[in-house]
């Protein structure tokens, strides 16, 4: 008897990928095997770079807020540290915001955090 292939089911699949791939260059866009590869390790790449990102801004909020504070005339860490002990709960993605937008906002919370 023969063999028994499901084969709506693995060309659905495979067109599946392969539009997915549209785009690409070359034969990352139509050769099924490379595709594949290459849709595959794109899924790496994304997962990875999605915790990267969040690293990314981290660093970018930290750089405004040290730049915005040394105007003020105090330094990151110490702007930070200060704000811990005065109790004052705030995340650094606001006040980076708060540091390009709204600068009189800042110096409010520099100069309480001075004193």
């Amino acid at each position: 008897m023969p063999r028994s292939v499901n084969h709506v089911a693995s060309r659905a699949k495979r067109k599946r990928i392969l539009k997915l791939t549209r785009g690409y260059y070359g034969a990352r866009k139509n050769v099924w095997t490379v595709a594949k590869n290459t849709w595959e390790k794109g899924l790496t790449y994304a997962f990875r770079d999605r915790k990267a990102k969040k690293r990314n801004f981290r660093a970018l909020w930290i750089q405004r807020i040290n730049a915005a504070a040394r105007i003020e005339g105090i330094s990151y860490s110490a702007l930070m540290g200060n704000l811990k002990k005065a109790g004052i709960e705030i995340n650094r993605k606001v006040l980076a915001d708060l540091a390009m937008n709204n600068p009189e906002a800042f110096k409010a919370i520099c100069d309480k955090v001075k004193k």
